[in-house]
This record gives structure tokens, C-alpha cells and sequence, in this order.
């Protein structure tokens, strides 16, 4: 062999056994496995530079091998810090919840001492004394209009004076009239509240603007007002106009007690009316889809009952919850996408006279009576005193429930 096919031959097996090393060291970023390269017969001895170049890049392999070990030590580590991470995170929220619920009714107090409306009883002595677990509490929506239909109310199924009090502190249930105040603060119309409520006592009263088209706004204070109030199992909202028997209210939700996220009511679905001029219009009925669509599943806005978690999910979320014509699509809306339980019970579906007198025949007491062609008891005023009469449960089932 010449010089010249030697020295061709030197280059070649010299690339070659580079090659090999690169592959191997590749193989190595996938195995923790180490293999030797066999020696090739008739290969020529590396020079010291030669050598010097191939120990710079085993070693170079093997701190990749090294840091790839690094690497997944690393990996697991980081793994195991983001899990307690996420576990702090989730407490931390919680405990936010928590704090926040407990500063709104300090809040609620400050906002309308600012206003200068006039700052409810409740309000008042909360954080006075520790909160007591309380089974629901029943907001009884009123309007300054609507003197006649709470005397009405008082005098059948809303206990008074000593009653009430007998009723929060022995079984639990908590009954208040919600009112807002009037657009002028401290008029004629807020004075004569004033002077009822210290007459009986029974009002709460909401940092809110009364109006027909405010309703779904003051739903939501109600809600964040109340659970920030009293720490209760369930939040009930009633119209004024409807007779409530409270001791199958009780019953009622008592069954879906343990349950965390539940909606109970008369639940419907109506139609989406877009036409104008006509009573319960939808300016937004465009979002619900083609017309003569109809609505989601929702409570009836006469009465439902909603569990904790979903009116303090109100409370924090109240600035950015839609609002749209009616109230009690509004509460609806404000539930899709979340993890509740829809529960439709018909009993609080009755009507008044002679319906709820063939329920309970059946019986199958009504929780609720009310006219539904005049959405309510149509003359509250004049006939609640009749249906309770005819409807009613009688003070004695109240008081021998056990809830």
C-alpha cells in the first residue's frame, strides 16, 4: 500500500470512529445503559491530539448523561412543589371566600352610612357577637307600595314580636321584608319605612335603588346582604303578594340539606318575548336564539330557595353577574355553567283556592299558594287572610316541626 492510500485510509477509520462516538453519545441522552465500543481490527493508533479530542467528547457525553439525571431528579421534585403549590392555593381561596363573606356586611354598613340611607338593625350587630347557624333565611320582597300587602302577611304566616324571635332562636329561620330605599335618600317614602320598621322590627334593608326594573339588581344585593348576615343553610326569596306555609318550607329543604349546590323551585320555561310594549319583554332576546324560543329551566320568581354556596357565589361575583329583564331569569342565567342541582318541586307550585285545598286532600301540603294569572295572590292585600285560612298549615305545625 502507498503513503497516499495509507494516510486515506488513517482519515477514514479516524472519521469513522468519531461517527461511532457521536452515535453513542446520542444513545445516551435515551439510556442510562453503558456500553463499550468495540475495537475494530486494523485500525490505526490515534495520535495524543487524537486522543485528547476523543476524551473531551466522552466526557462531554457524560455530563449530558449526568445532567439529564439532574433533570428528572429536578422533574420530580418540581412535580411534588407544585402539588403542595396548588393545595396552598386552594386553601388560601377558601379562606378568602371566608374573609370576604365576613367583610360585607361591614362593607354593606359602611356603603350606606356613605349614602346616607338608613343602616338595618342587623347590620348594626353583626360582628358584635358570634354568628349562629341558622336553617334559611326568608327575604319577603316588598315595595314602598305595599303597606297593605305586609300588614296582610304579618297577620297570617309571619310571626310577630316575641314569636320571631322564638322562631330564629328555636328552629332557625330567619324572616325579613327587603326594601331598598328611594331614589331621593331620606324622603317621605324612606321615612315611612323607618317608622314601620321601628314599629315591628322585621325589615332588611338594602343599599339599592327601588324600581320594577331594578328587580334582578336587588335580588343579587339581597342575596350578598344576606349571607353576609346570617350564616344559614339556605336563602329563600318570596314576593309579598304570596302565602308562604313555613313549617313545609322547612320540611322541604331540610331534605336537601347535605347537598352543597342546590336551586329549589317551581321551576318553568317561558317563552322569550321580544316584542315590545307587552309585560315581561326581553330587549335581549336575541341571545336565547331564533324567536319563539324559550327560556332555560328557571325557578319561578314567586318563590326558591337557593343553598349557601350559590348565594355566597353571588356575593363575590355580584359586579360582573348579567342582569337581564326578569329576575328570575336572571338568577337562572346566573347558574348555567355551574355544578347545581335544579330541584323542581310542584308543591311550591300551588295555586290559590280551590287548588291548594285538592293538594292537601291529596296530602301534599303546598310549601306556597299563589295566583298564577295575576302572577301572585291577585287583591294580596284582601284575600291572603282567605287563603291562609283555607291553605294554611296552622300555627301548630310550625311549632311541632322538626327541622
Amino acid at each position: 500500500m502507498t503513503l497516499k492510500s495509507r494516510g486515506a485510509s488513517f482519515v477514514s477509520q479516524k472519521w469513522t470512529l468519531f461517527i461511532c462516538l457521536c452515535c453513542f453519545c446520542a444513545g445516551m441522552l435515551f439510556t442510562d445503559r453503558m456500553w463499550k465500543v468495540p475495537e475494530s481490527k486494523g485500525i490505526t493508533r490515534t495520535t495524543a491530539m487524537d486522543a485528547e479530542k476523543l476524551k473531551l467528547v466522552s466526557e462531554g457525553c457524560g455530563f449530558r448523561t449526568l445532567q439529564q439525571k439532574e433533570v428528572r431528579r429536578d422533574s420530580k421534585d418540581i412535580i411534588g412543589e407544585v402539588y403542595k403549590t396548588h393545595n396552598a392555593i386552594q386553601t388560601l381561596d377558601k379562606t378568602i371566600s371566608n374573609l370576604e363573606m365576613e367583610l360585607a356586611a361591614a362593607r354593606a354598613a359602611q356603603e350606606s352610612m356613605l349614602s346616607g340611607s338608613p343602616v338595618s338593625e342587623d347590620l348594626k350587630e353583626t360582628g358584635s357577637s358570634a354568628k349562629i347557624r341558622y336553617l334559611m333565611v326568608v327575604g319577603v320582597n316588598t315595595a314602598f307600595s305595599s303597606r297593605k300587602r305586609r300588614d296582610s302577611v304579618r297577620a297570617t304566616w309571619m310571626p310577630q314580636g316575641e314569636k320571631r324571635k322564638k322562631l330564629e332562636e328555636e328552629k332557625g329561620i330567619i324572616v325579613r321584608f327587603v326594601i331598598g330605599h328611594s331614589s331621593t335618600s331620606g324622603g317621605i317614602l324612606d321615612r315611612a319605612i323607618e317608622a314601620e320598621d321601628r314599629k315591628h322590627g322585621d325589615f332588611l334593608r338594602l343599599d339599592h335603588v327601588e324600581g320594577y326594573l331594578e328587580l334582578s339588581a336587588k335580588t343579587k344585593i339581597y342575596f350578598a346582604t344576606a349571607v353576609a348576615l346570617w350564616d344559614a343553610d339556605f336563602y329563600v326569596k318570596v314576593d309579598d303578594d304570596v302565602h308562604v306555609n313555613i313549617a313545609t318550607l322547612g320540611e322541604t329543604l331540610v331534605r336537601h340539606q347535605k347537598k352543597p349546590r342546590v336551586y329549589v323551585g317551581c321551576m318553568k320555561s317561558g317563552p322569550v318575548l321580544s316584542q315590545k310594549g307587552v309585560r315581561y319583554h326581553e330587549p335581549e332576546y336575541w341571545k336565547f336564539g331564533e324567536a319563539g324560543n324559550k327560556y332555560f329551566r328557571h325557578a319561578t320568581g314567586q318563590l326558591y330557595a337557593i343553598s349557601k354556596d350559590l348565594a355566597t357565589y353571588i356575593s363575590i361575583n355580584r359586579h360582573v353577574l348579567h342582569k337581564y329583564a326578569n329576575e328570575d331569569v336572571s338568577l337562572g342565567s346566573w347558574f348555567i355553567g355551574l355544578d347545581v342541582e335544579h330541584i323542581d318541586d310542584r308543591r311550591l307550585c300551588c295555586g290559590t283556592p280551590p287548588d291548594c285545598e285538592w293538594k292537601e286532600q291529596a296530602g301534599n301540603i303546598c310549601v306556597a299558594s299563589f295566583d298564577w294569572s295575576c302572577s301572585g295572590i291577585c287583591r294580596s292585600a284582601d284575600r291572603i287572610k282567605e287563603v291562609h285560612r283555607r291553605c294554611g298549615e296552622g300555627e301548630k305545625a310550625l311549632w311541632s316541626a322538626t327541622f
